[in-house]
C-alpha cells in the first residue's frame, strides 16, 4: 500500500489507469487499493479528483469491452476457460451460463465489487449476446460506482489510510500469521475435496485399446458409450466417439431412468484425471449400473487414431442469450 501510494503521488493518473485496467482483465493486482490511494492523493492536492475518476472509469471500460468482444467471438469456449479452476469443470459450464442469464443485467451494476465476478461478467455478457451498448451503459454505471466509492473512501479517510500504512509496517509478524493460516485453510479445503471425491478413484478404468478391441469383437450393440461433457455440446463443430449417447451431468438424476441396466457403460470426458466421468460412473455404480471410465477420455481416443463423428445438430446445445 505504501509503495502504491508513492507511485500514485509521483506518477499520477497513469498508475491508477494501469492498475485498474490490469485488475479488470483478470490480473491479480489491487485495483480497489489503487482507487483508495488515488482518493487520498486527491485529498492531499496531488491529483485532480474528476480527472482521476474519469481516467479510472475509461480504463475499466476499455478492459471490460475487450473481454466482452472476447466473449462474443469465443462463445461457449470462454465458459470452459473460466471453469478450468473447478475440480469438476464439465459440470460448472451450464450452471454458470444459466445463473448469469437470470441475473446478468443487475450483476453488471455490482460486479466490480465481487471478486471473480468482476472478470467473469463482461465475457459472459458478450458470449450470451447482450447488446453491446446495453452492456456498455450498465457497465459504465457499475465501474463509475466502483471508482467513486473507493476513491471517496481514500478522500474522506486520508489520515486513516496513512495510519493503515504505518500499521502494516508494524504488523509484519501478524501478516505472516495471516498468510500461514490462509495456506493451511487452502490445504484443508483441498483435502475436503479429496475426501468428497474419494469414491471416484475406485471406479474401474479401461484403456482405449482394450475398448476398441471389445467394440471390434463384439460390436457396439452390447455396450453403452456415454459422453459426459457439458461444454462438448455447445459447438456445432464438436465431435464424439461414434454411437455415444450424451449424459448431462447436471441432469443425471432424471436421465438415469432411461439407461439400460443389462449393458456395460463406458464413460468419457475431457477434464483432468477423468474427473467428471469418474464422478458420474461412481454415482451410476451406486445405483446398480456396471459403469467404467475410459482412461484419457476423448483425447486418448483421438490420439489412438480411432474414428470420430460430428455431434448431430439436433444434439447441439445453444446457450441462453439475451435478446437484442
Amino acid at each position: 500500500m505504501n509503495d502504491l501510494l508513492s507511485l500514485i503521488v509521483h506518477h499520477g493518473y497513469i498508475v491508477i489507469c494501469l492498475v485498474v485496467f490490469a485488475e479488470a482483465i483478470g490480473v491479480p493486482v489491487p485495483g480497489a487499493l489503487a482507487l483508495v490511494a488515488g482518493g487520498a492523493a486527491v485529498a492531499s492536492g496531488r491529483l485532480y479528483g474528476p480527472a482521476a475518476a474519469l481516467f479510472a472509469v475509461i480504463a475499466m471500460l476499455l478492459a471490460d469491452s475487450l473481454l466482452y468482444f472476447l466473449g462474443s467471438y469465443t462463445g461457449w469456449t470462454i465458459l470452459k476457460f473460466m471453469c478450468r479452476i473447478s475440480i469438476d469443470p464439465e459440470t460448472c459450464v451450464l450452471r454458470a451460463a444459466e445463473s448469469f442469464y437470470k441475473r446478468g443485467r443487475p450483476t453488471l451494476l455490482i460486479a466490480k465489487f465481487i471478486p471473480g465476478v468482476s472478470t467473469l461478467a463482461a465475457p459472459l455478457a458478450g458470449s450470451m449476446k447482450m447488446p453491446f451498448f446495453q452492456f456498455l451503459g450498465l457497465d459504465f454505471l457499475g465501474v463509475t460506482a466502483y471508482a467513486l466509492v473507493y476513491g471517496a473512501v481514500g478522500f474522506i479517510f486520508r489520515d486513516f489510510v496513512a495510519s493503515i500504512i504505518n500499521g502494516f509496517r508494524a504488523a509484519g509478524h501478524a501478516v505472516e500469521m495471516v498468510i500461514i493460516v490462509a495456506v493451511f485453510a487452502f490445504i484443508a479445503y483441498r483435502l475436503s475435496l479429496f475426501w468428497k471425491h474419494r469414491g471416484d478413484r475406485v471406479v474401474p478404468r479401461v484403456q482405449v485399446a482394450a475398448l476398441a478391441a471389445k467394440l471390434k469383437a463384439e460390436g457396439a450393440a452390447k455396450i453403452v458409450l456415454a459422453d459426459v461433457r457439458s461444454h462438448g455440446y455447445y459447438s456445432a463443430g464438436a465431435v464424439r466417439i461414434p454411437g455415444a449417447i450424451r449424459i448431462e451431468p447436471n441432469n443425471l438424476s432424471t436421465e438415469i431412468k432411461t439407461f439400460p441396466r443389462n449393458k456395460d457403460m463406458y464413460l468419457y470426458c475431457t477434464c483432468r484425471s477423468e474427473a467428471t466421468s469418474a464422478s458420474v460412473a461412481h454415482l451410476l455404480r451406486q445405483d446398480g449400473f456396471n459403469a467404467f471410465v475410459i482412461v484419457g477420455g476423448l483425447a486418448a481416443w483421438r490420439r489412438a487414431g480411432n474414428p470420430l463423428e460430428h455431434v448431430p445438430e439436433t444434439d447441439v446445445v445453444h446457450l441462453p442469450t439475451f435478446s437484442r
